[in-house]
């Protein structure tokens, strides 16, 4: 805004500027066409058109304190007044033009200010990616001179992962050429300014600490469940004893509440496993023992398991093959993806409504899709659901740590698979497990 009335004040001193020479050199023909009678008039013409000049060229070079003398000439008076008038005009312009420049300089300096305070790092570069601005903080990293950074190409200090541009950057991690030993994140965006030239703004942040705090985070929750993971198993060996009568007969009231404890304790322990893998699995501490799984019998073993569970909830699973398929995968992983989602299904689906469990294929892929019915994802939280620690626990009051999702779907990519949904509110929720399917080979067996 300040810039563009600058602009026009500027422009506008400038056409006063041109409409006074114009009408100094229309007066001065008129008075030379005035007096050219005489020859003692027009060594008074002479003398005051130096007079007019010195002044118009103090005024030329800044000096806007000058004014124009009368004269015995006629008409100069009127000449003098209207020449002054413009001249104090152009010193009114002159004096908002230098106080629009000092606040204009004041604002730029308090934003330097700001900027230069921020932990992230700016960087504003062309098209080619040359540095044209830069903060403090990245002279720092880059270990070079402010000045001496204008002109030089970004990727001379930026190293960043394969097939990716500068362009792509989106709160992703690279590496600095130099010897600062930290860790950044680095994103970029257009900056458009209304010109036809094309700039990016790139913001670099030192993500050390944060990367660290994390992984204590991590550390401490790994360690946390682990400890826990002891005294649960030992629990649960304890209450398969009771159920056994080791210890001597049981009552019936007895056994139901012995098998209600067992059945806490085993969705407990499943929870815990669920953090340790999660960890694991960030620690790239997860092998995959792939087999060959005949889908049929696999989906009816997990069904037998998760029948007492949706019995709860009157929920019945329902898994009706038309032909039997197999898959190479990890049997633990794959049942743990599965059991996952029916256990989603169970918890946020309808009670007493189905649970639907189909299998199939599609060009290059065999397909595991389990299907509820009831509350469905909103879609505003269609792309969250799979995020570490989300989950819509809290929405239905229900107990969830927001990570049983993004194992399922970190264990299918680590198979070369997908994890997807389908979601209508109040309607149904269907997630669909895909994984390769097995090259040249029947993929169907039987009927």
């Amino acid at each position: 805004m300040i810039k563009g009335i600058l602009s026009q004040i500027v422009m506008q001193s400038e056409i006063y500027l041109f409409v006074l020479n114009i009408f100094i050199l229309l007066t001065l023909i008129i008075l030379f066409v005035i007096t050219r009678s005489t020859r003692r008039n027009w060594n008074k013409v002479d003398d005051y058109l130096g007079k007019v000049t010195k002044t118009i060229n103090s005024i030329r070079y800044g000096d806007l304190t000058k004014k124009i003398e009368q004269s015995e000439l006629p008409n100069s008076e009127h000449l003098a007044n209207s020449l002054n008038r413009m001249i104090e005009t152009l010193y009114d312009r002159e004096q908002m033009v230098d106080e629009y420049q000092t606040e204009l300089k004041r604002q730029n300096r308090l934003l330097e200010a700001v900027i230069n305070l921020l932990s992230d790092g700016l960087i504003v570069v062309d098209e080619e990616y040359n540095i044209l601005r830069a903060t403090k903080k990245i002279s720092e990293w880059f270990d070079l001179d402010g000045q001496k950074l204008i002109g030089k190409n970004l990727a001379d200090f930026i190293e960043l992962p394969n097939n990716i541009n500068f362009e792509m950057l989106s709160n992703t991690d690279v590496s600095i050429r130099t010897d600062v030993s930290a860790l950044f994140n680095a994103s970029c965006m257009e900056l458009k300014i209304g010109d036809k030239k094309k700039r990016f703004v790139v913001v670099l942040k030192n993500i050390t600490d944060q990367r660290e705090l994390e992984n204590l985070k991590e550390d401490f929750v790994a360690t946390l469940t682990h400890d826990l993971k002891v005294p649960i198993i030992a629990e649960k060996n304890m209450l398969e004893l009771f159920l056994g009568e080791s210890f001597g007969k049981i009552s019936e009231k007895q056994e139901i509440a012995l098998r209600n404890m067992q059945s806490s304790n085993k969705e407990l322990l499943e929870l815990v496993q669920t953090v340790l893998d999660t960890y694991k699995l960030k620690g790239n501490r997860i092998r995959l023992l792939r087999e060959n799984i005949m889908l049929k019998a696999f989906i009816n073993e997990i069904i037998t398991e998760m029948t007492p569970i949706a019995e709860k909830s009157n929920n019945i699973l329902k898994f009706s093959p038309i032909r039997d398929i197999r898959v190479y995968a990890d049997r633990m992983q794959l049942k743990r993806v599965i059991k996952n989602l029916i256990q989603n299904a169970i918890s946020y689906g309808e009670s007493n409504s189905p649970i639907e469990i189909f299998i199939g294929e599609i060009p290059k892929y065999i397909v595991i899709k389990v299907k509820d019915y009831g509350a469905g994802i909103a879609p505003s939280d269609i792309d969250k659901i799979f995020n570490k620690y989300y989950s819509a626990a809290n929405k239905y009051r229900k107990i969830g740590t927001g990570l049983g999702l993004y194992l399922a779907f970190q264990i299918t990519k680590a198979h070369g698979g997908d994890l997807a949904v389908d979601s209508v509110v109040d309607e149904y929720t269907e997630f669909s497990v895909k994984l390769p399917a097995i090259e040249h080979e029947s993929l169907f067996y039987g009927e």
